[in-house]
This record gives structure tokens, C-alpha cells and sequence, in this order.
């Protein structure tokens, strides 16, 4: 009896932590700040808290992943697919969106008041208390369409379009 005892004991001491790590997938925190991440692909990834500040993330593929609370502070982020990310509450100011895709993705809270969007896709995305520039606003007010999946807002009512 007490030898089934200690052999549970020891079998739950090894098989505990290995099923912790294996339930925690949670990219979060993780820092890669000034780094050269062409077409690196982050796809369906949790990513929340995690800094890609002043990286290069040119066509990286992002689509999917959860990057709520990261900060993306001056990426480079051209021709990248961000479809269906959840943004919320992330730092994009000073970053670069060119040719971006950024269709049904989330960016409620989102602080881009000096993000660059040009030829950005945003149907269905949601911006809903995101402070940008008006340059910036009028252009993307332009182009906006859709209704978010998630949220159920539609893209330009969250931007405030007229």
C-alpha cells in the first residue's frame, strides 16, 4: 500500500509539470523588439503582452493570433496579414500598415494616433475607441466595410464615419 503511495506520489511529481507546459501555449511577454522578421510566420498563435517594437515585420503572417496588449511601437508592418487578430488594447502608434490586411480584425481600445494606414483591407474590422489622426481616419473611412464576426460592429460606425 504505502509502496503505490509513493509510486502515485512520484508519477504525479513527473506528470504534473509536463501537463502544465503542455497547457500553456501563451506566447505572452515574449520580446522581439528591433528584429528582422520578414515574412516570419506568428499565425493562430496567443501573443498577448508580447513587444514587437521597431521590428521588421514585412509580409509576416500574423492572421488569427491574439495580440491583445502587445505593442508593435514603429513596426514595419507592409503587405503583413493580420486578419482576424484580436488587437485589442495594443500599441500600433508610429507603426507602419501598408498594404496591410486587417479584415475582421479586432482593435477595439487599440492606441494608433501616428500609424501610418495606406492601402490598408479592413472589411470587417473593428475600431471601435481607437484614436487615430483625422488624415488617417478620412482615408480609411474611404475604404471601410463589413461587419466584425466577433463583435458584431460594424467597421465604419466603429470608426465614426459620417
Amino acid at each position: 500500500m504505502r509502496r503505490t503511495a509513493l509510486s502515485l506520489l512520484a508519477a504525479l511529481v513527473l506528470i504534473i509539470p509536463l501537463m502544465l507546459s503542455a497547457a500553456s501555449t501563451v506566447d505572452a511577454a515574449m520580446d522581439v523588439a528591433k528584429q528582422v522578421l520578414i515574412g516570419a510566420d506568428y499565425s493562430d498563435r496567443d501573443l498577448r503582452g508580447a513587444t514587437f517594437n521597431l521590428s521588421n515585420l514585412r509580409e509576416a503572417n500574423l492572421s488569427g493570433s491574439d495580440l491583445r496588449g502587445a505593442s508593435l511601437y514603429g513596426a514595419k508592418l507592409q503587405d503583413a496579414d493580420l486578419s482576424g487578430t484580436d488587437l485589442r488594447e495594443a500599441t500600433l502608434d508610429a507603426a507602419v500598415l501598408t498594404g496591410t490586411d486587417l479584415s475582421d480584425a479586432i482593435l477595439e481600445g487599440a492606441f494608433a494616433f501616428n500609424t501610418r494606414f495606406k492601402d490598408v483591407t479592413i472589411s470587417g474590422a473593428d475600431f471601435t475607441d481607437v484614436p487615430m489622426r483625422g488624415d488617417q481616419l478620412k482615408s480609411l473611412c474611404a475604404v471601410a466595410s463589413g461587419t466584425n464576426p466577433i463583435t458584431g460592429r460594424e467597421t465604419r460606425t466603429s470608426l465614426g464615419c459620417s
